[in-house]
């Protein structure tokens, strides 16, 4: 016997076989009956159609479904739609996909709504109808813009993305510009807001050649506002308080829409204090009150003002404050001329930089004070009705005039610092607001200054003495020269007219030339006095002997020539050659007469011989003569 497992295994193998013979049993009565099967009545109902009724009613069928070609401009129905894609039927034996981004530029779309489609495929590989709506649009756009010009017509486009200077939007399937200032008749600072909207628009320009559409959603809002704006304007009145919002902001002032009506704060009109700039008081797009001050006679520039709408700080200002009083302030603004202290709110008052140091010399306010300071300062002048008020800071030191004549009388001699050169003289200061005048003259005893600078140089340390005190006009005249006695004194027997001395030629001039004389003394020679002796024209640098010509203490001015030198020399030459020719003719002259005188003793036999002797002597005479 088999064990009792493989009795088990055995009975199921044994009714395996038995359901594979079944099966295949089964096949072959199921093929026996298909060969029998009657395929013409598949699907039909027992109420057949007669054929001609059958005939008509596919005829009836083939006239519901369009004639439908690839690459043409259809119409379709929306049938459904949902945030990916719109279905659309255009009479096709099936319904075309369009991606529903196409008509983002009509969001109002819905079921039942007629369109416009291209085709592109009757069936891609999937047996799908592929349709555009973008290129539908597209193909008539250029017609339709050029439409929307000619008749002002009101469009409606789809923000698509942000650009230089604006926005491109999708109008009829075209991208037009939008530039930013057409998109709001007040300034748009985020363009991005608009990104992603349908708006309403006007063709405003096409420029054919290239192809491009500028549009303007400005336009449509403008001949409202121009209404409102003219409503506006003819109510205006100076004084009148309107509420406004702070449109624009620059350095120089705030721009306020009133409504339409754009007004102008300038800077000044904003606080009664001083401010740096005008965001200081406003920001952008805040609404304020403000006040009428002006207008031209077309209301175009209407002239606005904010702290007008507040009590002005001098009216509140303490009625007890006057003249002489100590008062304390904040340095606001710093110019040349001086400094504005702020000693309350909106109340300024003037330091004049001739306020600020006892000092003559001239300085800026800069020298003294700074933007931000705090300074005590005592009141010069105060008017109210004026509004205005004159500070001093000097007026709390001592007043360094006071009993000058005794720190500085006349004939006395200092040290001073050089602070300022003019074309006449140079500024020292002897002290902190004690300024003395050298003037020009009074530099140097042997040089000819043209300019201070020649002479010194600013921050040097000079020594002076004291020439004259103007205690009225709080002068003082200094002189630097004067600390040395008067070298022309000696000069005078030096430099003789008639002298010989050597000199240097430093410059020439159309008139001369300067030469350097011995102990640092100039002399001016004349242009005809430059001329040496073989005729050419002394240059600079060249060293030759002068002979002075003129000498004047007073003016202190040596006049030489060294063209003299050599023609007195020729002329004494010529005068000694004329006095020996003078003294030669004499003694001949002599010799002749004593010779005569012997003529008269001699005998007739020598007359012979003398007669010859005389004839020959006379002619000798007449040469002489000659």
């Amino acid at each position: 016997m088999l064990p009792e497992h493989k009795h088990k295994k055995a009975s199921k193998n044994k009714m395996a076989e038995n359901q594979t013979e079944a099966v295949v049993q089964e096949n072959i009565n199921a093929s026996a009956n298909l060969e029998n099967f009657d395929w013409s009545g598949l699907g039909k109902r027992n109420d057949t159609y007669a054929k001609e009724e059958r005939e008509t009613l596919a005829s009836v069928y083939e006239k519901t479904l369009k004639t439908v070609e690839e690459n043409e401009i259809t119409e379709g129905i929306v049938v459904s739609k949902n945030n990916r894609e719109v279905v659309i039927n255009i009479g096709y034996k099936s319904d075309g996909v369009v991606p529903f981004n196409e008509f983002r530029y009509n969001p109002d779309l819905k079921v039942g709504d007629t369109v416009e489609v291209y085709v592109e495929k009757l069936e891609d590989k999937d047996g799908q109808l592929i349709l555009s709506h973008r290129k539908a649009r597209a193909a008539k756009a250029w017609d339709r813009v050029n439409e929307a010009l000619a008749n002002d017509e009101i469009i409606k486009g789809y923000v698509k993305c942000r650009t230089k200077g604006g926005l491109i939007v999708d109008v009829f399937g075209i991208e037009a510009f939008l530039p930013g200032s057409q998109i709001d008749v007040k300034p748009i600072r985020d363009y991005d807001i608009y990104v992603g909207k349908t708006m309403e628009f006007k063709v405003v320009k096409i420029n054919h050649e290239f192809r491009n559409v500028v549009v303007s959603h400005k336009a449509l809002i403008e001949a409202e506002i121009e209404h409102q704006k003219k409503e506006i304007i003819s109510k205006l009145e100076k004084g009148q308080v309107l509420e406004g919002t702070v449109k624009n902001i620059t350095s120089y002032g705030v721009f306020i829409d009133l409504g339409g009506v754009d007004g102008l704060i300038h800077i000044t009109d904003l606080s009664w204090g001083r401010i740096n700039h005008p965001e200081e008081i406003v920001q952008l797009d805040q609404k304020i009150n403000v006040v009428i001050l002006d207008f031209d006679d077309d209301k175009k520039r209407i002239a606005l003002g904010l702290k007008q709408l507040s009590a002005h700080p001098w009216d509140a200002l303490d009625p007890n404050i006057k003249v002489g009083d100590k008062i304390k302030g904040k340095v606001v603004v710093i110019a040349d001329y001086g400094a504005f202290v702020e000693v309350a709110p909106g109340v300024e008052g003037l330091i004049h930089v001739s306020e600020m140091s006892w000092s003559q010399h001239l300085r800026t306010a800069q020298d003294f004070l700074k933007v931000g300071d705090e300074v005590e300062a005592v009141i010069l002048t105060l008017d109210r009705e004026e509004r205005k008020m004159s500070l001093g800071i000097k007026q709390l030191m001592p007043d360094p005039w006071i009993g000058i004549q005794d720190k500085y009388p006349v004939g006395s001699k200092h040290k001073g610092t050089v602070r300022n050169f003019t074309n006449f003289g140079v500024f020292v200061e002897l002290e902190e607001g004690i300024d003395g005048l050298i003037h020009i003259s009074d530099l140097s005893w042997s040089k000819k200054i043209k300019h201070p600078s020649e002479f010194t140089k600013i921050g040097e340390t000079l020594d002076v003495v004291v020439l004259d005190l103007d205690l009225e006009n709080r002068r003082i005249s200094l002189g630097h020269k004067q600390l040395e006695e008067n070298p022309w004194d000696v000069f005078e027997t030096i430099f003789t007219e008639g002298s010989v001395h050597e000199g240097t030629i430093t410059s020439i001039t159309d008139k001369g030339a300067l030469i350097a004389l011995p102990y640092g003394v100039e002399g001016f020679v004349p242009s005809k006095h430059l001329v040496k002796a073989d005729g050419k024209t002394a240059q600079v640098d060249e060293t030759l002997q002068f002979k002075i010509i003129e000498f004047n203490k007073e003016n202190k001015k040596i006049v030489a020539s060294h063209a003299r030198i050599h023609e007195e020399a020729k002329e004494a030459e010529k005068a000694a050659e004329k006095a020996e020719k003078k003294e030669k003719a004499a003694a001949e002259k002599k010799a002749v007469k004593n010779i005569k005188d012997s003529i008269e003793k001699t005998t007739l036999g020598d007359i012979g011989e003398l007669a010859k002797l005389k004839e020959s002597l006379d002619e000798a005479e007449k040469k002489n003569k000659k």
